[in-house]
């Protein structure tokens, strides 16, 4: 039931009703959390909206399309679009979203929220279909076509601070990554986040 909630629409108003119900769910099931955590968590989540604001500032850099473009010409403006965010972020390093203050509180998160038994259905759903093809863990890097994606399981990713729109959480293994949902370029990852 709550997978469904996760499923997006194209109509943006049952978006962002359908959103605000998985935020409320999020929130009712999340364990309180402490003034630190909901400090890093704060912070996490201003780190993430820099890097979508950086995005959309070097997309707009980037020759716009006409409405008439081509298949062509728009491969070109995609690769063009994801080659200027790869230049502004030439410095981008693994544990620059995912501090360790953040990677702590999400691996203690998934480590004491779930039951034994719920660790291993999690690990089996996130596991078994993972694709086999080996995703490099390296920040910039094209995660593979969107259909190799492992779909979160929808328990998991209430425990997880929410992100918006344009960035999504995809394992690799027990890895953790930030994803960005338009370019599927790797933002940033933690290793061994899954319990």
């Amino acid at each position: 039931m709550l997978g469904m909630l996760l499923v997006p629409t194209l109509l943006p108003a049952a978006a962002t009703a359908q959103e605000k119900v998985v935020e409320q769910i999020a929130k009712a099931a999340a364990p309180p959390l402490s003034p630190a955590e909901k400090q890093t968590i704060k912070r996490f989540e201003a780190r993430v909206k820099q890097y979508v604001k950086l995005r959309d500032r070097v997309k707009g850099k980037v020759p716009k399309l006409s409405q008439n473009s081509t298949p062509e010409q728009i491969a070109a403006f995609e690769k063009a679009s994801v080659e200027a965010l790869k230049v502004a972020r030439a410095g981008a390093k693994p544990g620059d979203l995912f501090t360790p203050d953040v990677a702590k509180l999400i691996r203690t998160t998934l480590k004491s929220e779930f039951k034994p038994s719920e660790k291993k259905e999690i690990r089996k759903v996130v596991l078994d279909k993972e694709s086999n093809i080996p995703v490099p863990l390296k920040i910039n890097y094209p995660y593979p076509d969107p259909k190799e994606f492992v779909e979160m399981p929808a328990a998991l990713l209430l425990k997880l601070p929410q992100l918006p729109k344009q960035v999504k959480y995809r394992y690799v293994g027990r890895n953790l990554m930030l994803v960005d949902a338009d370019n599927n370029l790797i933002i940033d990852y933690m290793l061994d986040a899954l319990p």
